[in-house]
Formats: C-alpha cells, structure tokens, sequence
C-alpha cells in the first residue's frame, strides 16, 4: 500500500511540474549558456538539430511565428540577416513553437494564416523564407528550453555554441522604419570578427508565446460566441443600393446566400471564421439571406446556428431579380455571390460560385484598411 501511495505521489508531482511548465514563463537562457539541442522538423520536411548547423561560426536561433504582426513586421529582415551573412557562414533558422490549438481567432486579427505546420509551409514558400522554419507547436520542448518572450526573440551562439546575445532583432517594429539599433546585427559581426558583443541581451517586444495551458482560452471564446444576439433585418433594393456604396470607414465583406443552396450552406463557417478573425479591425461581415420573405424564421434558425452576431438581411420581396440588379448588375443570379467592397463602394473583388476562403483571407488582410502590421 506504501508502495502504491509513492507512485500516486510521483505522478502528482510529475503531472503537477508538467503543468506549470507550461502554464508559466520559462526561464529565458542566459548569457554564456550551451545551446540545448533539438530534433524538429522543417517546412521543407527534413529534421534539423544543432548538428545541423555544426559547420556554422555563428548560429541564429529566432522564435517567430506566422500569425503575430510583429512577427510579420520582422520577416524581411531575418531574410536579409540571412543573405549578408551567408557568406561568412552564418545560420539563421527560425522555429515556430506556438501551440496551433492556443491561438484564439481574435488574435489571428493581422494575418492570413495562424500556426499550424502546414500553415508554415505556405508562409514559408509566399515570403520565399532562405532559412529553416521548424516546428515545436507539438510539445514545445525547444521554447521551453530556450525560454523566448515573444515573437519575434533572437538567440545568437557562437562558435561553442554558447549563447551571447539574445533579445529583439533591432529597436523598430515597423519595417518602413529606420531602426537606432541594429542589436543582432551587431552581435553577429562582432562575433565574426572575434570581438565581445557589444550588448548581451535586450528586452524584446511582439506577441506572447502561446503556451499548450492557453488552450482554454480557446473554449472560453467560442462559448462566448453563444452569448451573442443574432439577427436578420429586412432590406430592401435601396437599402441593398446603399449597402453596395458603404459609406462606413470599414472594408466590407458581402455575401448572398440562401439555407437552400448547398455550396452556400457549406462555406457560411469559413465566413464566421474571418468575421472572428478581422471583426476587431476596420472589417465588417455582412450576409444577405436570398431566401423568400416568408422563409425568415427558418434562414435565422440556420444563422443562429454559426453564432452569425455580424448584420445579416433577408431581402424583403419575393423578385430575385431586383435583388441580382440591386446587389450588382454584373452578377449573373448564381448563388453563392460574394463581394468586397472598401469604403466608398470600390469593389475589389466580387465572384459568383463558392470563395477560396484562404485566397479571401489573404485578399482582406493586404487589403490596406486592414494590413498585417500596427
């Protein structure tokens, strides 16, 4: 019995420490520290550790990831870290180590793509990354080892691999900025040229790492979903009109549906996924049930079954053709129909038949009301 009382309390305490791990900052790596290995695999599907890299003077390691803006705002940056030093064999790789299933939609307000190892594949091949891009979301084994703050925090190893600079990758987030600091620029020179870096370690500013004990906070946003009214007005041709011209300061995203149309049916969750995701911005999500007037009661049961909180309107009369002509006389009367119209009413972009929603999401968050930066 005292036997099986120890092993209770082993695994008590087993499981209470791998909870805090990762329920808590880790201890970010200090100044002189080795450089912990890993095993990760990377976008291009090869498995990278430290070995890796063996033949590099310099090593860079950046904790970055695709859906912070900041982390965006460095991108092109790291890239050209990565091609003025190649010659001087320096390595940069980066690693992801966000927990894909921590990432709130409302935190996903500033890009096109959260944290998923296939999601990094495609930012990897759009930005043409010439680095390694690996993934520690699984476990998080990497970040908690190395002890990263936010994305984007760069470690610098030397030829020991033991750590001399880590911290941000220069003082200005904006990538139209001219930065004061170039602080892991300078590390790295100063390490080529076997020289002391100048500034060990900085603070570093960007999104909070997304630990696996954030995962909650995803629930707690999609119960709170629930909560939210859902409507749908009436709209008639001049309101329709109106509508079309938005004269709000938003981009709006307009899309005609009806509960009988089968491919609408099917994309209307891709549509509530980006008014989650941009509704925060300068975005609205609007949706315009094709459905006959008498058949209100029945599109709102199907609205209120994706938590639709966003402006949805049921055109007010029987005559589909006064709404094809009201919505956009280019529009042939398929459904879905599905437009995006920045304030003012340029339309940027109107297509009949179902949407890519990955190629919308790209399209509204390069769109320049809402951007991928601050």
């Amino acid at each position: 019995m005292r036997a099986f009382c120890k092993i209770l309390t082993a695994l008590f305490v087993y499981v209470a420490t791998a909870t805090a791990s990762h329920a808590e900052q880790p201890e970010t790596l200090k100044i002189g520290a080795k450089a912990p290995d890993f095993n990760l695999p990377g976008v291009d599907g090869k498995k990278y550790s430290l070995k890796s890299f063996a033949a590099s003077p310099v090593l860079a390691i950046v904790f970055t990831c695709n859906h912070c803006p900041t982390a965006q705002a460095y991108e092109e940056r790291i890239i050209k870290l990565t091609s003025d030093f190649k010659s001087k064999g320096v390595s940069v790789v980066a690693i992801s180590s966000n927990d894909p299933k921590a990432i709130r939609l409302d935190e996903l307000g500033y890009t096109d793509l959260s944290d998923t190892y296939e999601e990094m594949k495609i930012r990897a091949k759009d930005m043409k990354y010439n680095f390694p891009y690996l993934f520690d979301g699984d476990n998080q084994s990497t970040a908690l080892a190395y002890g990263p703050v936010a994305t984007p925090h760069i470690f610098i190893f030397d030829k020991e691999r033991k750590l001399q600079y880590h911290g941000r990758i220069d003082d200005v987030e904006k990538p139209t900025g001219t930065p004061n600091h170039t602080d892991a620029r300078n590390a790295i020179e100063a390490l080529i040229a076997g020289k002391p870096v100048p500034v060990p370690s900085t603070k570093t500013f960007g999104c909070s790492m997304k630990w696996i004990s954030k995962e909650q906070g995803v629930q707690k946003e999609q119960a709170g979903w629930a909560k939210e009214p859902v409507s749908l007005e009436t709209i008639d041709e001049a309101g329709l009109k109106e509508l079309i011209q938005n004269k709000s300061d938003k981009l709006r995203l307009i899309n005609v549906w009806a509960t009988w149309c089968g491919p609408c049916v099917t994309e209307f969750p891709d549509f509530m996924t980006m008014h989650h995701m941009y509704r925060g911005r300068d975005f609205e999500f609007v949706s315009i049930s094709a459905d006959s007037p008498d058949k209100k009661d029945k599109a709102l049961k199907f609205l209120q079954g994706k938590f639709a909180s966003n402006k949805n309107y049921i055109f007010n009369v029987e005559d589909k053709y006064k709404l094809i002509e009201a919505v956009d006389p280019k529009w042939q009367g398929a459904l879905p129909y599905t437009l995006l119209v920045e304030p003012g009413g340029k339309i940027v972009y109107a297509a009949q038949g179902p949407i890519d929603p990955q190629k919308m999401k790209k399209i509204i968050v390069e769109n320049k009301y809402v951007g991928r930066y601050y």
